[in-house]
């Protein structure tokens, strides 16, 4: 089996759970300050990248 087939649906299953996860915090963070809302949906925004781009490059076969 290739690198990518099992890639894209791990990857796509990440991804769903993450979103999940991160709208279940996002419910209790509404009730915060706007700034401190700021820092957890910048974060949140972006952490999903770096698991991404490791997977990628894995399944692209690269180091």
């Amino acid at each position: 089996m290739s690198r990518i087939a099992i890639a894209v649906p791990a990857g796509l299953i990440a991804f769903f759970v993450y979103v999940g996860l991160v709208l279940m915090a996002a419910d209790h963070v509404l009730q915060w300050h706007w700034l401190a809302q700021v820092p957890f949906f910048v974060i949140a925004g972006i952490a999903w990248a770096f698991p991404a781009k490791w997977l990628m490059v894995w399944a692209a076969g690269q180091r």
